[in-house]
């Protein structure tokens, strides 16, 4: 056989393996044309291959068989409804007379039907053809994020119960459409809990254009129910000077003028109990969102069956790290409460006093994360596990998130930075308040790093079973070795167990920084605005500038932290 001859062969096999069809083609093929059948049963033999013997080409085709028309159109109205929500819920908030709340109500309940609608007809219809989920992404929806939603869910379902409570005894001077919006809400968060936990892995193939615009749909609205709930929560949040010209009318529009008196004795009572809920409904709708877009980047994509590891989570494998983490939980929630009280008093020693403990408290609870995180960082640096290189929308979406509401954090801080350097930094308070906001950006800046390096690398169970086979050789030839008395047993032990210390010393970081993001999240969610209450930046930039930068970054900083803990959960399994 001469090279010409040959050098063809090696062409129609490389043409064979590399340019195959997407699916949907090979069956427009066959039925075409009956006599490819048993071509294309070797296309499905070779779709079927291990992603370590299918050409890597392959994958990239296969990722790239969900774009289309539809992902265009299911754009187009996820960005129609974000403008039109962000204009009525804006127009709500600062205009009581043209935009009310009820305008507002009125919108979100359409926008709730539409979406409680949509899921109803996806489990019914397209959820029952035979074809339709053949293909499940095993990294979408973990156990721990969908328990997560659910509990979210259940506390936001007993805010609107609060809510619906505390409405009804303004239903005789006040309008109905206050008591339907929580009980559609509750309708709506019951279904989409179902809906989301259900088939938060699926990869449709089956009326993909109206699956994708059903689930920007979703999407969408959960985002203008988060951008509603901040706005709210925002508004009663802000204590505003009396001096100020800064109208509050999206709380009075809410819950009704001075002349429109509840006719039950509660109502204040519940009042208070759903402004401490709103916390987890603004998590819910955001962890809802992001569920709702990585099945949206799931449409028509075909994802390879590599097997689903069972990763265990056992406690028992830390103790440093969770111990530390528990007992600054605590002493921050011990913090959080005094500063509550004493910041409400009208004596000024009494508000510094309050300050001051709340500033020393973030200071010492960066800084421990700081060093920390560096800790965790060496350690990568000394880890050999390879990155993982497979796309993957679920951990392209976990990165955009972090890096995206870090920066609401980082612009309070920076913000806060020049506006106490400007003026002298004078006071023990403004030193705290400056040190607390540059170690701010270290900690967010070592952190963003820690946690994204953690989730591109490959989990050490799969690099344990990758190195199986070598270890099994490697213990044959050093058998031998010993036998003849030319190595010692230990040296194989302490290759067998080197990765342990490196493994216990990322989960005790991982732990740590987990607990220490929640009590991050929990003093800002509920109430802590030192921002406000340390007046430096209030008199820089001057209130309207000020409440603005403030109530525009500090939702961004809360989800952070909260998206900080997911995420170093998942860090912490793989490690």
């Amino acid at each position: 056989m001469d090279m010409k001859t040959i050098t063809r062969q090696m062409f129609r096999t490389c043409n064979k393996l590399f340019f195959r069809k997407t699916p949907n083609e090979e069956r427009d093929v066959v039925e075409a044309h009956p006599s490819n059948l048993e071509t294309a049963a070797q296309m499905e033999n070779i779709q079927r291959l291990p992603s370590i013997v299918r050409p890597p080409s392959m994958d990239g085709v296969r990722e790239r068989n969900h774009h289309g028309g539809g992902w265009l159109l299911s754009g187009i109205i996820c960005v129609n409804i974000l403008i039109l929500g962000c204009a009525l819920v804006s127009g709500s908030a600062f205009n009581s007379v043209a935009i009310t709340a009820v305008h507002r109500q009125i919108f979100l309940i359409i926008l709730l039907l539409l979406t409680i609608i949509w899921m109803l007809f996806y489990n019914i219809f397209t959820f029952q053809e035979d074809q339709d989920c053949l293909y499940k992404d095993a990294h979408a929806g973990p156990v721990w994020l969908r328990v997560g939603l659910v509990l979210f869910g259940l506390l936001s379902l007993l805010m609107d119960i609060f809510k619906i409570a505390n409405y009804v005894g303004y239903l005789h001077c006040d309008s109905a459409v206050k008591v339907a919006f929580p009980v559609v809400q509750a309708v709506f968060l019951f279904v989409q809990t179902y809906f989301l936990w259900t088939h938060a892995k699926d990869c449709v193939q089956l009326h993909k254009n109206f699956t994708r615009c059903g689930l920007t749909l979703t999407l969408s609205t959960n985002l203008v129910v988060w951008m509603a709930a901040v706005a709210e929560e925002s508004v009663h949040q802000t204590e505003i000077p009396e001096n100020v010209n800064f109208t509050r009318s999206l709380y009075r529009a809410s819950f009704g003028d001075d002349k429109c008196k509840c006719s039950h004795s509660a109502c204040d009572t519940f009042k208070e109990a759903f402004f401490y809920l709103y916390p987890f409904n603004i998590e819910y709708s955001l962890f809802a969102s992001a569920m709702a877009y990585v099945m949206w980047k799931n449409v028509g994509r075909v994802v390879e069956d590599h097997g689903h590891h069972n990763i265990k989570f056992r406690p028992k494998d830390v103790c440093l790290g969770p111990v530390a983490g528990i007992l600054l939980v605590v002493a921050g929630l011990a913090t959080f409460i005094v500063y509550e009280i004493d910041v409400l008093q009208e004596d000024q020693k009494k508000i510094n006093k309050a300050l001051l403990i709340h500033f020393v408290m973030n200071v010492v609870i960066v800084s421990m994360m700081s060093v920390s995180t560096v800790v965790g960082c060496v350690v990568y640096r000394l880890d050999q596990r390879e990155h993982v290189s497979e796309k993957n929308p679920t951990r392209s979406l976990d990165v955009g998130l972090l890096v995206g509401a870090s920066v609401g954090q980082f612009i309070i801080s920076y913000f806060s930075i020049v506006a106490t350097v400007a003026t002298g930094a004078r006071g023990y308070l403004n030193g705290l308040n400056l040190a607390w906001g540059v170690l701010t950006v270290i900690q967010l800046g070592l952190q963003n790093y820690f946690i994204i390096e953690g989730l591109h690398r490959e989990p050490f169970h799969v690099m344990q079973e990758a190195a199986l086979h070598t270890n099994a050789h490697t213990f044959q030839s050093h058998i031998e070795l010993i036998s003849m008395g030319s190595n010692k047993p230990g040296n194989f032990m302490a290759s067998t167990h080197g990765l342990s210390w490196k493994r216990r010393l990322l989960k005790e970081v991982c732990a740590f920084l987990l607990l220490a993001n929640i009590i991050l999240w929990i003093m800002p969610a509920f109430g802590a605005r030192p921002q406000f209450d340390h007046s430096i930046e209030t008199q820089f930039y001057n209130f309207t500038m000020w409440a603005a930068i403030v109530n525009i970054g500090l939702p961004f900083g809360i989800f952070y932290r909260m998206h900080s803990v997911a995420s170093l959960f998942e860090v912490y399994l793989i490690s």
